[in-house]
């Protein structure tokens, strides 16, 4: 079960799922979409904001450029 506190394993899943898109194009808009579509995810769709939304790209960007 995933929840907006988790955005590292959200991010991972994220990754997973979209392992060709290129982060510059994507839109916290596009992150919220996505969280909330993982079967895994189970939480207040209302409790997202955009320091959540950022953390889960930070993390996702930081995984993508990992040496």
């Amino acid at each position: 079960m995933l929840t907006w506190e988790d955005s590292y394993a959200i991010a991972l899943e994220l990754r997973r799922r979209h392992p060709h898109i290129d982060l510059e194009e994507v839109s916290l808009g596009m992150i919220y979409q996505w969280t909330v579509e993982l079967p895994e995810f189970s939480d207040d769709r209302s409790l997202a904001n955009e320091l959540i939304l950022q953390s889960i790209y930070q993390e996702w960007y930081e995984e993508e450029h990992t040496l």
